[in-house]
């Protein structure tokens, strides 16, 4: 692709019914200008009519491996196009360049089931799911379908004093204090505040902020994309844990993304059993598949990315006790390298 495909690149992203917003043009340039990855987007024509894309970016580090990855730091991704043949080439010419660049692997993370030929293909070790929530016509019909005890956990932040608002970039600030302190607590380095600002130049995106008293509690990023409203980023601070935020902050989120007219509300990924699941799966939402792939480079399973997590678990519980200024500063250049 050039520059001079990307109108009819994002058109057709667009018309395709198996795309996500991980496949428009503008993360490529969210994480070219964070992080100056090269990126490889690979479109195919027919007559000079687009009949299939497939983004991708290579990750290349000592610590962390060399990738070519659709898409890196997002949960969805990798090819789409109109027919198996589209698909099968496009693919191949991703190992093509997987092979030039001579990577450890090719990953891509389907949304759709994957079915596809072209290489030896095996399951990243990452077993997420995405949570989806279909929205009823309004805000008011989904607040009087949640059970009473949601209900209750809804309104008992606003009982102590926290108020939610939405807005745009202007709460950037807000978002990423609480972003960055959270990801120090979980041993994570964090993504560079450049990326976010990105975000909101490139993407439909929208923040959620709760306070307590001035000062921010939990915030989330919402990126709107057709008929659904995507949760990649949300953080609440340790500290408020038992004012309950992310009850406000979750509902906020949804009262907006009914009120605009949005169909689905998509939670952001998870592991099946975790916190995480369990807490996005008490709004009823439902648990759908990702189907993450790896093509190897010497045909074996290679090394799943679940095992790299434990490799790093001590470093991980390190990281969390750092100070805060620490991570800020040397946490993006870790991150940049990290595909997760």
């Amino acid at each position: 692709m050039t520059s001079a495909d990307e109108s009819r690149w994002d058109a057709y992203v667009h018309r395709h019914p198996d795309s996500t917003h991980c496949h428009l043009t503008g993360w490529k340039h969210v994480i070219e200008n964070t992080y100056g990855h090269r990126s490889y987007y690979l479109l195919a024509e027919t007559d000079s009519e687009m009949v299939g894309v497939l983004p991708l970016f290579h990750i290349k580090s000592l610590l962390f491996g060399n990738q070519l990855v659709s898409m890196p730091f997002l949960d969805c991704g990798g090819v789409i196009g109109n027919s198996r043949d589209v698909i099968e080439t496009l693919v191949q010419q991703a190992i093509e360049i997987g092979a030039e660049l001579r990577v450890d692997s090719v990953e891509l993370r389907q949304a759709t089931p994957f079915n596809i030929k072209t290489g030896s293909w095996h399951p990243t070790g990452q077993d997420k799911v995405r949570m989806v929530l279909k929205l009823p016509p309004s805000s008011e019909e989904l607040f009087s379908s949640f059970k009473a005890k949601l209900r209750s956990q809804i309104r008992r932040p606003q009982k102590e004093g926290m108020r939610a608002v939405i807005g745009g970039s202007e709460h950037l600030t807000h978002f990423y204090e609480v972003f960055s302190s959270n990801m120090r607590d979980l041993g994570s380095p964090v993504h560079a505040a450049d990326m976010f600002n990105e975000v909101f130049r490139f993407l439909d995106a929208k923040i959620s902020v709760v306070f307590y008293g001035n000062r921010p509690a939990a915030a989330a990023i919402m990126i709107l994309y057709r008929e659904t409203a995507h949760i990649p980023w949300a953080s609440s601070l340790r500290r408020y844990n038992g004012l309950s935020p992310n009850m406000l902050l979750y509902w906020r989120l949804l009262e907006c993304a009914c009120n605009q007219g949005t169909h689905f509300f998509d939670f952001g990924r998870s592991s099946t059993g975790e916190g995480t699941y369990r807490f996005k799966q008490q709004w009823e939402a439902e648990s759908i598949p990702l189907h993450w792939r790896q093509c190897n480079r010497t045909g074996t399973n290679g090394t799943p990315l679940s095992s790299l997590s434990r490799r790093f678990h001590l470093a991980l519980q390190a990281w969390q006790m750092l100070p805060l200024t620490v991570t800020l500063w040397f946490g993006p250049m870790l991150r940049k390298y990290i595909s997760l």
